[in-house]
């Protein structure tokens, strides 16, 4: 398997996603196209001591780089000859199995929505993030895509979830929930209640009904379906909280001799939920309902995360959920 990587994607671009890359090629035996200024990222490559693992890489050669301060349009016009650009078109024309950038997020979505397209059928791609629970991960769908949303784009938001949810997850007839600021039917504005109508009478999910945003941690669903400006909300206070509970914890346990000792009791168990609640641990999150396999990558991710998020690319593509989501709206 090919991945095609986005070179200088992110805040820590080029050295965390090339110490990434080649962490991964030797843990999963894959291989990797790295788009970018070749003579910076050799020169990246050079410095962190990985010159023999970038002669393995091949290099799609690309100059622009593409900010997170770019218009999102700016994938297709001024920065078309962008590292992002560059390994969307190489992906669609067959240079690779899948696509992974850290880079800008808005830009991703135009970039695969124009470029690469959407799956037969599919209104709009939307962002599939994994989050931890109590239980077991669920996905936010739609984690950022789109602000703007229909009713009916929500019920494929579901739809992809639960397909993705089955395929990728292994989770059997996954749990749906729409996200809302109550559980009862009548509850939300018309895009939830018209949302919710659709959803309920959509044959091919297991629809729980509407789930408030505090139910979301205690594993209450499988996928979480939203438009995009609410699932970013959620996606990023989930993160805030995750990162601000981890830090008190950690306070707590250096006040004192005594919880110091108390601390290193339970350490190994103390680390288990670091990397539970740790988004680098799971690495980036498809774009689901592109024709090929897309996947952004934290902004500020570095070489741990660029390494889960290529495990996850692996396993993904594997699966054919992207075939699987086609065959599902086609019924």
């Amino acid at each position: 398997m090919r991945i095609i990587v986005d070179g200088f994607g992110g805040d820590n671009a080029p050295g965390e996603i090339l110490l990434g890359c080649a962490r991964a090629m030797e843990e999963l035996g894959i291989d990797i196209s790295v788009a970018g200024d070749k003579d910076k990222l050799l020169k990246s490559a050079r410095e962190l001591g990985l010159e023999g693992s970038f002669n393995r890489m091949e290099v799609l050669h690309c100059t622009d780089v593409l900010t997170m301060e770019d218009e999102p349009d700016s994938v297709l016009k001024a920065k078309s000859g962008s590292s992002m650009a560059v390994g969307l078109r190489a992906l669609c024309e067959g240079g690779g199995d899948a696509f992974a950038s850290a880079g800008n997020s808005g830009a991703l979505a135009v970039g695969a929505t124009m470029i690469v397209k959407r799956i037969k059928g599919v209104k709009r791609i939307a962002f599939a993030p994994v989050l931890p629970t109590t239980k077991t991960p669920f996905i936010i769908s739609d984690g950022g895509a789109n602000v703007q949303c229909r009713p009916e784009m929500l019920l494929q938001f579901g739809l992809m979830g639960s397909v993705y949810m089955e395929k990728v997850m292994g989770v059997k007839n996954p749990r749906v929930g729409l996200v809302n600021l109550g559980t009862e039917e009548h509850k939300g504005d018309d895009l939830r209640k018209e949302a919710h109508a659709l959803l309920k009478g959509c044959g091919g999910m297991n629809f729980i009904g509407n789930i408030e945003p505090r139910d979301l941690p205690y594993g209450m669903c499988d996928v979480a379906v939203a438009d995009g400006f609410t699932g970013n909300t959620v996606l990023k206070l989930y993160e805030g909280t995750a990162l601000a509970m981890m830090g008190m914890v950690k306070d707590i346990f250096k006040k004192s001799l005594k919880n110091k000792l108390a601390a290193g009791l339970i350490y190994g168990d103390l680390q288990g939920l670091k990397k539970t609640m740790d988004y680098n641990s799971y690495g980036g999150a498809p774009l689901i309902g592109a024709a090929k396999p897309v996947f952004k990558m934290h902004g500020n991710t570095k070489a741990y995360a660029v390494q889960s998020a290529l495990k996850l690319v692996r396993d993904c593509t594997e699966s054919g959920y992207v075939e699987a989501i086609g065959a599902a709206l086609g019924k």
